[in-house]
């Protein structure tokens, strides 16, 4: 029967009508229009759709819902909603599937009125379901409900499941081939099932544990069938088991963790390190490609082993000799490194068509580990003396005001010796490159004037911040603060204690930047699996997707053990609950040969085993800055670094 109705016909959406009334312009179900006019067209509605109802005018938000009805059978269908923007729309969704085969009626009443008290005539829309397959509707875990297509989070390790279907299923099917649990390792867990709900709910139970933190997927196959013979499709819930805080190595003071978590990350740049050149390699499956930049953070994590004594003074020497011989004849670029280079031959690798030459802040990297070294060196030993002389001619031999191309007042990040400036990418802040203005203002030969550092680092519309996130101020940068990384590669050296110059506290910075990442990854917008106040820390690493640089404003639920383990001098005691849960709690999940793997995204169930200079050399450096100053006071002790500090109007409390 049809129904008279006032409708819009032909009327663009932000066409008003001439008369002041409440007029219905659209239904949509899912991406289907509904018919109006002839509900005979209204046939074949999917069982979870959706409703968007559209009106000319803005409704009274306050009372609208109360007179729209979603019937079928004379019986009411509760649902959730809300309102669009511009208060017009309103969108529902049934708590539950629709039956199948059913006629529904949208009743909205004529009692319903716009916002600023517009009548509304009222309609009756009908429109039919699906007649469709079987669908799993809903399913409880230990009691609570979810809606099909949710996943829970923190479920205990034997967990009690019931799903339900839309109609009865045939009981006759083996369902040990039928239903298969599978964690993120991909292995088949054992299940036992039984049917309730005149076999419209099947309820399954597991003799063991699941496996702790990890992602669960409970597929059901599509040789179930409905007892009417309904097709079904197969369907699949995923789930997250919480951790398993049982201690999965044994327990030991925090000093002989922390010293652990150096030791075994220490070899990665000892026994892992290129057999010719003494280099560190890129990753740990690099073969002979080695990288400038974590070879730097690698020879003051060479320092912290010998102080440690991980390797003795002796064998740390040769080390260091065999490294700056390889430096020595590597190719370089008006003075300065590359990015790779072959470990073997010293000659460049690039890293791209146009990177295949000189990389100034790759070399700021490798030139503030070589100065650390130098001030460690006893000059009055005759080998050590050798090594100070040689370090001295690498670094005097950088051609900083060089890359100050065409004197723009800016350093150049590249230049190639085919393709000359073409990269076109300026070193410019605020981000990890503070290093790399200072040292080129510390060269005792090639040093760039104050102008530079001023115009080009600090000269850009985005450096300064001054914004509150999360309650806490962040003096410099992007919101948020960007990676974590951005607190660590210039200040392995450089101590950030007391250190201002005219546009910030460099310890309010990074430990504010630090005390954002984490009250980020606590407060958790996105919902990530595993994010708390035990596992934290958004930096560059590898992830689920290869490799990508992550922050509070690129999220994708990688966590990275060297964002909170490198962060140790700013927070150090939420960088030990970290440690403490990474070893402890997930234990050889994320521990191996060198110390933590890279990263791990437990909602997506990818648990890395990959490990990368850039990341494991702040490890061992920070924590031992945390712990005893030690690449501190070496590297703020040379002369070149005062001298740095005076040109560019640097304070030291």
């Amino acid at each position: 029967m049809l129904i008279s109705i006032a409708l819009v016909s032909g009327c663009e959406e932000n066409e008003k009508p001439s008369t002041k009334t409440v007029q219905l312009l659209s239904i949509r179900m899912n991406d289907k229009a509904l018919d109006l006019v002839n509900y005979a067209n209204n046939t074949e509605i999917p069982i979870d759709s959706k409703i968007e109802i559209r009106f000319t005018e803005k409704l009274d938000t306050t009372k609208a819902i109360q007179h729209i009805k979603l019937e079928t059978g004379g019986l009411n269908t509760t649902f959730k909603y809300y309102f669009s923007t511009d208060s017009r729309s309103v969108f529902i969704t049934p708590y539950e599937f629709l039956y199948k085969n059913k006629i529904y009626t949208i009743r909205i009443l004529n009692t319903l009125t716009g916002l600023l008290g517009e009548k509304y005539i009222g309609a009756d829309i009908e429109f039919t379901t699906v007649a469709g397959n079987l669908v799993v509707s809903s399913f409880k875990i230990d009691g609570t409900n979810y809606t099909y297509g949710f996943k829970p989070q923190q479920i205990n390790l034997k967990p009690y499941i019931e799903v339900s279907f839309s109609d009865a299923i045939d009981t006759t099917i083996q369902y040990t081939d039928a239903i298969k649990l599978v964690n993120s390792t991909g292995t088949l867990t054992p299940l036992t099932y039984s049917f309730k709900n005149n076999a419209k709910t099947i309820a399954i139970q597991f003799p063991n544990k699941l496996v702790h933190f990890s992602k669960q997927t409970l597929s059901f196959l599509n040789m179930i069938k409905g007892a009417q013979g309904e097709e079904f499709n197969g369907a699949a819930i995923q789930f997250y088991t919480l951790p398993d805080s049982t201690p999965k190595f044994p327990l030991i003071s925090d000093e002989e963790l922390l010293t652990k978590i150096q030791l075994h990350t220490f070899k990665y740049f000892y026994d892992f390190a290129h057999p010719a050149s003494g280099m560190a390699r890129e990753r740990n499956n690099s073969g002979d490609l080695v990288t400038i930049g974590g070879s730097g953070f690698g020879v003051m994590a060479l320092i912290v082993g010998i102080e440690r004594n991980f390797i003795t003074r002796t064998q740390g020497i040769e080390r260091f000799n065999t490294i700056i011989t390889f430096l020595e004849k590597a190719d370089k670029f008006h003075g300065a490194w590359g990015h790779w280079y072959n470990g073997n031959s010293g000659k460049i690798i690039p890293f791209s068509s146009k990177d295949n030459g000189g990389d100034l802040v790759e070399t700021s990297f490798m030139a503030q580990g070589l100065l650390t070294l130098r001030q460690y060196l006893h000059a009055d030993v005759t080998a050590e003396k050798d090594l100070i002389d040689r370090i001295n001619t690498l670094l005097d031999g950088i051609e900083w005001s060089w890359y100050n191309h065409d004197n723009q007042n800016m350093l150049s990040w590249h230049w190639s010796p085919t393709v000359g400036w073409a990269m076109g990418m300026h070193v410019r802040g605020y981000n990890e490159a503070l290093i790399t203005y200072f040292m080129a203002a510390s060269s005792n030969t090639y040093p760039i004037e104050a102008l530079v550092y001023h115009t080009g680092w600090a000269g850009t519309n985005y450096f300064r911040n001054g914004r509150s996130f999360y309650g806490i101020t962040l003096p410099l940068g992007f919101d948020y603060g960007g990676p974590l990384f951005f607190s660590h590669y210039s200040f392995l050296g450089l101590n950030p204690k007391g250190l201002s110059d005219t546009y910030a506290s460099y310890w309010t910075q990074n430990q504010n930047h630090t005390l954002i990442n984490r009250a980020y990854c606590v407060a958790n917008p996105k919902k990530f699996v595993g994010y708390s106040e035990d596992c934290w820390g958004l930096t560059a690493s590898d992830d689920n997707t290869g490799y990508g640089v992550h922050e509070p404003t690129r999220d994708i639920g990688v966590i990275s053990p060297t964002a909170a383990l490198s962060s140790f001098p700013y927070t150090p005691e939420e960088s030990m609950r970290v440690a403490k849960f990474l070893y402890y709690v997930l234990g050889d999940r994320v521990w191996g040969e060198y110390g933590f793997y890279d990263a791990f995204n437990a909602h997506e169930g990818w648990w890395g085993k990959s490990y990368l200079a850039i990341d494991q050399g702040p490890i061992v450096v920070m924590m031992e800055n945390h712990r005893s100053g030690l690449l501190w006071n070496l590297f703020m002790s040379a002369p070149e670094t005062a001298n740095a500090m005076n040109k560019l109007g640097f304070t030291k409390e």
